[in-house]
């Protein structure tokens, strides 16, 4: 129940703020779709990719597999929205600018703090521009789901919820920590060489990798013996240093966390540690942290009370859902679509994946059977 259904849009409603410039695709109820919109929102998509995020670049090449799975995705989801966009006219739904900093001030009052709302937007790359367009978007959809399916869950059926699930809601033991973070990782660093400097070898790259490496190890061992000389310093030297600056701001303070919520080699010392205890230098993918402890919390259960409202929220969300989820299907289906180019066509990109991906089986059953030729193969003499 930690991540609770909070909105309604995100399987719906993935890209907005779509500029109307570059020629007409496809259209909807007579609505058009433009190559710009379908650009933009498969940038979006690709950028989010889970290949994107190990650093592999997507070629848009109608050859490639990857390519045509996010286009495929990307054609469904501009459909959807231009639908809900019509539907919300329809309907004449609005929204004022009480909703707006409405919905916002609840969400700054769920992280904490204004700034640390934005110091959020700022880690995820979103303009505030880009935000208000979202968040708009967000509340039309907010009503438009509230007036195709209103929903009200009673006390009852919340503590039944409860009462069935009482294992979601039970939390392992939880240790609080501050951290302070000098941010030391080899592959970022050694992109960021290739970035900024002249062509370089590749053993002067990874010579030169280890030696700031070895300087940021340096500044992390003499920031510990600052605070080992002053333990009551650790706040402050984290505000002014730490590479985690959401949680600098808070003197390095992350909050209570479980063993697997964070990267093992950090986990592992917090674990051990007692209260108010400062560890020596430990090294994660990040970089070199120096970990205080501040408390622990012995494992437990979350009491009904205290979740009333979360679970609430959640079972009108999943009813939400399923609602919005038939009304997308019955909307699609009596719309009227055409695709006024062919490539973005559905059938036509499915047809090409089903090709690639036969031609890809093909070469590898091709490659294996090459592969037991040559290992059953008689020795030569």
């Amino acid at each position: 129940m930690k991540k609770v259904l909070v909105t309604l849009m995100a399987s719906a409603l993935i890209f907005s703020g779509c500029g109307f410039k570059g020629g007409t695709i496809i259209k909807v109820n007579n609505k058009s779709i433009t190559k710009s919109q379908f650009d933009e929102a498969y940038k979006n998509a690709a950028k989010n990719s889970q290949l994107a995020q190990m650093g592999i670049e997507i070629p848009e090449n109608e050859d490639n597999l990857m390519y045509l799975m996010i286009k495929d995705r990307v054609v469904n989801e501009l459909i959807v929205k231009e639908l809900i966009n019509q539907e919300m006219d329809k309907r004449q739904i609005k929204v004022s600018k009480e909703d707006t900093e409405r919905e916002r001030q609840r969400m700054i009052d769920r992280v904490g703090s204004k700034e640390k709302f934005n110091e959020i937007l700022k880690q995820n790359g979103i303009s505030n521009s880009k935000f208000e367009k979202d968040l708009e978007q967000e509340i039309k959809m907010k009503k438009l789901v509230d007036i195709i399916h209103p929903v009200s869950i009673s006390d009852n059926q919340a503590k039944s919820f409860y009462d069935k699930n009482v294992n979601q809601f039970k939390y392992p033991d939880k240790v609080r920590a501050s951290h302070i973070l000098i941010s030391a990782n080899p592959t970022e660093i050694k992109e960021e060489l290739r970035k900024k400097n002249s062509p370089m070898s590749e053993i002067e790259l990874n010579n030169r990798v280890q030696q700031i490496m070895k300087e940021r190890y340096e500044k992390a061992v003499e920031i510990k013996n600052q605070i080992k000389d002053h333990p009551e310093s650790f706040e402050a030297i984290a505000r002014d240093v730490s590479a985690d600056t959401l949680s600098a701001k808070n003197g390095g303070d992350i909050g209570f966390f479980a063993q697997k919520d964070m990267v093992k080699p950090f986990a592992d010392v917090a674990f051990k540690q007692k209260p108010n205890t400062i560890s020596d230098i430990v090294q994660t993918p990040y970089g070199f942290h120096i970990i205080k402890v501040t408390d622990r919390m012995a494992a437990g259960q979350q009491p009904y009370v205290k979740v009333k409202e979360q679970i609430k929220m959640y079972m009108a969300a999943q009813e939400q859902i399923k609602a919005l989820e038939m009304f997308l299907s019955n909307l699609k289906a009596h719309a009227v679509i055409q695709y006024v180019n062919s490539s973005y066509d559905p059938i036509q990109i499915e047809t090409k994946m089903k090709k690639l991906a036969a031609e890809r089986k093909n070469l590898l059953n091709n490659q294996a059977q090459k592969t037991d030729n040559k290992q059953t193969a008689p020795a030569g003499k």
